[in-house]
């Protein structure tokens, strides 16, 4: 899963959108709830965010073995918890813009970039789309596309790390016992990548195959907030409980 992006786009956009989830948490209240993870407050959110951001700064620093623990303390006692967020965006930052491209550590996607350009990758869609969590929080709703304001080859990019990096992993839980063949092409940008599930495994290529059984179109961020769980905005052909199979079982969650 390659990226073609640039370091610094993706820099750009862990900054700009890691300020925005801040002042978005700041607006919406650290006890508001959270409708894109019902099971959070903004309070979760901002403590999981910043408990990722000084995870990521440490394998970019090449710690291998930091404690994700004494992030999760840090956040649970500071009394000023969007001042430790902020901190952790820092952190990551810096630490990003200073590691050797050569950097040796750990990745955890199939067919990772190299690990610099992995996590200032991975960080930029981990942020942007908790920054769409926090915005959820602000409105009450699930937002739309334009409301989070995605670059679209952003959001493709986006896309694609988590169809050919997150989707095929043993850990995934998307199987259907009658093979579906899905594609999922963005209207804006000019890309596609066919998934085919069925009863063992989901595989993904980047490309079009002929007759799919399904079709998923939208704008890149469009698509980037639905296949993510964080969007109302595709449009879904094929078997009618698709997307809701979807949700139900592409879950991408910190363990």
């Amino acid at each position: 899963m390659p990226t073609h992006l640039s370091l610094d786009q993706h820099l750009e956009t862990v900054a700009s959108q890691g300020t925005a989830l801040g002042d978005r948490a700041r607006e919406a209240g650290l006890d508001a709830d959270v409708p894109t993870c019902p099971a959070w407050t903004v309070r979760d959110l901002v403590s999981h965010q910043g408990m990722i951001h000084r995870w990521a700064a440490a394998h970019l620093r090449g710690e291998g073995d930091h404690d994700t623990t004494v992030s999760q303390r840090e956040a649970a006692t500071t009394a000023d918890l969007l001042g430790w967020y902020s901190q952790g965006l820092e952190a990551v930052l810096e630490a990003a813009g200073s590691a050797p491209d050569d950097l040796q550590a750990m990745v955890f996607l199939r067919d990772a970039p190299l690990p610099r350009r992995f996590w200032a990758r991975r960080q930029a869609h981990e942020t942007t789309i908790h920054g769409a969590d926090a915005l959820a929080a602000r409105l009450g709703r699930w937002p739309t596309a334009d409301e989070v304001e995605i670059d679209p080859e952003m959001a493709a990019d986006g896309i694609d790390e988590l169809l050919s990096g997150f989707l095929p992993r043993g850990k995934g839980k998307l199987r259907f016992d009658d093979p579906v063949t899905l594609v999922v092409r963005t209207e804006d940008t000019g890309h596609a990548w066919t998934v085919h599930i069925d009863d063992e495994s989901n595989t993904v290529t980047v490309g079009e195959a002929d007759s799919p059984d399904a079709l998923a179109t939208g704008r890149a961020a469009e698509l980037y907030l639905g296949l993510w769980n964080r969007g109302n905005e595709i449009t879904m052909s094929g078997p009618s409980d698709l997307l809701d199979r979807w949700r139900q079982l592409v879950r991408v969650s910190w363990s």
